[in-house]
């Protein structure tokens, strides 16, 4: 696998853990001080440097693991039953 391809594939899985690890302990502003500039069901603590930091964390692991998995030919669109057949 090339270096643009991993690229790509490690973009695709931080961005999806992003979006699985955002709404985890959000705790939403029930009143909504209008006058702070606060909404109603804005979080009060988003805490995003650390869900940043726990979405590059667990997206190392999934792309490692993606890396080695396609890299081993454990699973190959070219052979056995996964393969595309020839016309």
């Amino acid at each position: 696998m090339g270096w643009f391809i991993s690229f790509v594939i490690f973009a695709l899985v931080w961005w999806t853990v992003l979006f699985c690890v955002l709404p985890v302990g959000v705790k939403p502003d029930v009143q909504g001080d209008i006058e702070a500039g606060g909404w109603r069901g804005a979080p009060t603590q988003p805490m995003i440097w650390r869900k940043l930091l726990w979405t590059t964390a667990i997206s190392v692991v999934l792309w490692l693991a993606i890396v080695w998995l396609v890299d081993s030919n454990i699973i190959s669109f070219r052979d056995e039953w996964l393969a595309i057949p020839d016309r």
